[in-house]
C-alpha cells in the first residue's frame, strides 16, 4: 500500500483533557508532582505521560511532535523554536570537534552560513559539493564523515536529491543522511527513502499562514530520545523549546496541509508552464524539461503536486528588482522572504534568502542575479494571477 501522509495525520486523534477535539494547551513552564522518587525518575528517564518542565517536553508539544512523526512516517519527532534551531540541535548531537560534513552547495543561505562561518568555530568542517551525485558525494567522504546533508528540492535553484542512491552511500559508509523537507512536505517523505534524520522549518508550509517561526526533526525513537537527554541532549541544552500556544496553532493547520501543497502545486505548475511559454528559463521539477523531474516522479507521494517554488530568471539585477516592484503594486503578491503563505511571495534569492553565499560561489553554483523565486499562493483565479504578472513581464 503507497503511504499516504495525510491519511497518517488524519488518523492521529488527540483529545483534551476534558473531551475537546483539539488537545488542551498547557500553559505552564513547569510541572509539580506529588512525591519526590517519581520527580528524581524522571531526571534518570523518561517517563510515559509525566512532565517535568517544558524545555524538556510539554504535552501540546508533545501531539504536536506525535503528528509531525505520522507526517514523516518516522518513530519519533521533536519541535523546535526555528528550523536553523532544528539544524543546530540534530549536527551538534551528531558531530564533535574534528567531524565532517558533506553538504550541497544549494541550500537555504542560513544554512550555508551556520556550516561556512559558524561551526568551524567548534572544530567541525564542511565539504561542499555542487551537484548532489553519488560520485560528487563520493569523493568528498573520509573517515572523519559523520553526516551528509541536502535538501529534498533545493533553495533556490530547485534542485532534486537522489535520497535513495545518498542514502545507500551513507550506509555503506557508516554515515548519517540528513534531509531538510521544507519545500516538500507530504511530497516526498525521505525517511522511506533511506534518511535517517528529516527536517522541517515549520515556518514554511506546515503552518503556512506566516505568523510564527518554528522548525522540527523526525527520526527514529532511539535519536529524538538522545536529543532529548538532560544530561547530553542538543535540544535539551541548547534550549530551542518551541512555545506551547505555537504548537497548538501549528497543529490546527498541520490538518489542512494537504489541501495546501494540492493548490500551491497546481498553481506552481500553471504557472511554470505559462513561463516556459514565454521562453523564460524556468525552474520547477514538475516540468518535463527539469533535469530531476523523473527521479522526483519515481519517489514522490501521489496527489499532492510538485511544490508551490518556482523559479525565473529575467535576466539581470535591475530587471529583477523591477519585475518584483511592478508584481507587487499589481496585487499579484508581497516582495518578501520565506516560503508557503496563503498568499504568493517573490524574492531576489541573489540579494535575500542565499545573500550569505559569495558572488564567486553563487556563480559557480549557477545562482543568477536575475532569479526571482515564487512562493504561488492558493489562489482561486490563477489566471487571473498570471494575467497580471504577464502583464508586468511585458513592461520589463
Amino acid at each position: 500500500m503507497k503511504f499516504d501522509p495525510s491519511r497518517a495525520i488524519a488518523d492521529y486523534l488527540v483529545f483534551g483533557e476534558f473531551g475537546d477535539v483539539n488537545p488542551s494547551i498547557t500553559d505552564s513552564s513547569t510541572f509539580t508532582f506529588l512525591d519526590s522518587i517519581k520527580m528524581q525518575e524522571l531526571f534518570e528517564h523518561e517517563i510515559e505521560g509525566c512532565f517535568l518542565y517544558s524545555r524538556h517536553w510539554n504535552p501540546i508539544n508533545k501531539y504536536l511532535s506525535g503528528a509531525l512523526a505520522r507526517l514523516e512516517d518516522t518513530e519519533s519527532a521533536q519541535v523546535t523554536a526555528s528550523g536553523m534551531g532544528a539544524i543546530n540541535c540534530v549536527i551538534m548531537q551528531l558531530c564533535n570537534a574534528g567531524d565532517e560534513i558533506i553538504s550541497s552547495h544549494t541550500i537555504y543561505g542560513g544554512t550555508y552560513a551556520l556550516f561556512k562561518n559558524f561551526l568551524s568555530k567548534f572544530g567541525i568542517k564542511v565539504n561542499f559539493v555542487n551537484g548532489m551525485t553519488v560520485e560528487n558525494v563520493r569523493k568528498k567522504i573520509t573517515p572523519k564523515t559523520k553526516v551528509i546533508y541536502c535538501e529534498t528540492i533545493s533553495n533556490p535553484l530547485l534542485e532534486v536529491a537522489d535520497i535513495p542512491a545518498l542514502s545507500k552511500l551513507a550506509k555503506e559508509n557508516n554515515i548519517k543522511l540528513v534531509i531538510d523537507n521544507t519545500f516538500s512536505p507530504m511530497i516526498v517523505t525521505p525517511q522511506r527513502l533511506g534518511a535517517d534524520i528529516v527536517i522541517h522549518s515549520m515556518t514554511k508550509f506546515i503552518n503556512g499562514t506566516s505568523d510564527c517561526v518554528a522548525g522540527c526533526i523526525c527520526s527514529t525513537k532511539e535519536f529524538i530520545d538522545s536529543i532529548n537527554d538532560i544530561n547530553s541532549g542538543s535540544s535539551m541544552l541548547l534550549g530551542a523549546v518551541l512555545d506551547s500556544f505555537r504548537s497548538a496553532s501549528i497543529m490546527k493547520n498541520l490538518h489542512s496541509l494537504h489541501i495546501r501543497m494540492q493548490k500551491h502545486g497546481l498553481n506552481a505548475m500553471y504557472f511554470a508552464k505559462q513561463f516556459e511559454k514565454l521562453g523564460l528559463r524556468t525552474y520547477y521539477p514538475g516540468l518535463d524539461s527539469h533535469p530531476q523531474h523523473n527521479l522526483l516522479t519515481s519517489f514522490m507521494n501521489e496527489g499532492f503536486g510538485y511544490g508551490g517554488i518556482v523559479a525565473i530568471d529575467v535576466g539581470d539585477e535591475k530587471k529583477s528588482h523591477k519585475l518584483m516592484e511592478m508584481m507587487q503594486n499589481e496585487k499579484v503578491g508581497y516582495l518578501a522572504v520565506s516560503l508557503g503563505y496563503f498568499k504568493t511571495l517573490f524574492s531576489s534569492p541573489s540579494h535575500s534568502t542565499s545573500s550569505e553565499i559569495p558572488e564567486e560561489e553563487q556563480i559557480e553554483m549557477g545562482l543568477s542575479k536575475g532569479l526571482v523565486r515564487f512562493s504561488f499562493g492558493l489562489d482561486n483565479d490563477i489566471e487571473e494571477s498570471y494575467r497580471r504578472v504577464k502583464y508586468c513581464l511585458e513592461r520589463l
